[in-house]
């Protein structure tokens, strides 16, 4: 197939660009206009901007499927959530329904549905529209929702390997008691690779989760063992302290840690196990096993 692929040089992106190419598909890569100047033969695409169908249209000649890998965590002027989200998603899911289109992939997260923040709300946004063209037949929709996604060029993977090399470590009580599914974002990619091959079971929203729920805490631990440390002193950081370290991270664009990471992490991010393997035809990468598999060797 001739698949387009928004996001082609993001983290997710990346791994799924190549597990496209290794099923022997044809991959346009959409990147942003700063990463295109480096990427001969990438088109140039701007989630900021390209708010309206006619911007897609031209775009979508010739294409069989569409991708979109895009997302960021937090707002910002240069990335303004809502646009990047909802706002031109909804214009390229517009497009590929007007060019006929037929499979779309939207890659979008687990835990969305009930939470008020911005992250989910916008995204949440993309995916009904999204399937309200699924429902009226005038595309094949699949919404994923993956647990948190592990591997080497993750902002919250980078985050979740720096504390697992402290050998005292101060976490907020959400992170403690949050329960995650943690998923290696080569298995990811290679369940998108088979959403788009399939049939109609892999249509609709799809949630992929790792092979076992855990306290992130214990993902954190089960990290630094795999690197090699011995248990880590872990304490709870307070209330009022994770509120104050949020808000900090707030001022730092690129950090990981802000009052929406913190409310994402409110509510625990599991799920079905079963459909990962399904898809993947093979047992996924256990936690206890992602160092080696997808950051040592990446």
């Amino acid at each position: 197939m001739n698949i387009l692929l928004t996001g082609a040089g993001g983290f997710i992106g990346q791994a799924v660009l190549k597990a496209l190419q290794a099923a022997g598909h044809t991959v346009h890569q959409a990147v942003s206009p700063r990463r295109a100047a480096a990427m001969p033969g990438s088109i140039a695409t701007d989630f900021a901007r390209d708010t309206a169908p006619s911007v897609w249209l031209p775009r979508l000649q010739g294409i069989d499927a569409v991708v979109n890998a895009v997302g960021v965590l937090r707002d910002s002027r240069s990335r303004p959530i809502a646009a990047v989200h909802r706002d031109t998603p909804v214009a390229l899911f517009d497009a590929c329904a007007q060019a006929g289109v037929r499979r779309v992939v939207q890659v979008s997260a687990l835990g969305i549905v009930d939470n008020a923040t911005q992250y989910a709300s916008t995204k949440r946004a993309a995916d009904e529209h999204l399937l309200a063209l699924h429902a009226r037949g005038l595309l094949q929709a699949t919404v994923v929702r993956p647990s948190i996604v592990f591997g080497r060029g993750g902002a919250s993977s980078a985050l979740f390997m720096q504390l697992a090399r402290l050998p005292l470590i101060a976490l907020p009580r959400p992170v403690l008691q949050a329960r995650v599914q943690p998923l290696v974002v080569a298995d990811l990619a290679l369940a998108i690779t088979r959403m788009l091959e399939g049939d109609a079971a892999a249509q609709g929203v799809v949630e992929c989760t790792g092979p076992q729920a855990m306290p992130l805490a214990d993902f954190i631990a089960s990290l630094r063992m795999q690197c090699g440390y011995p248990p880590a002193r872990v304490l709870t950081l307070p209330d009022w302290l994770t509120q104050l370290s949020a808000r900090a991270g707030d001022l730092v664009p690129a950090a990981p840690w802000c009052s929406e990471t913190l409310a994402l992490l409110q509510q625990h991010n599991v799920g079905d196990a079963q459909v990962l393997r399904t898809l993947i035809q093979r047992e996924p990468v256990h936690p206890d096993q992602m160092v080696s598999a997808a950051w040592s060797r990446a």
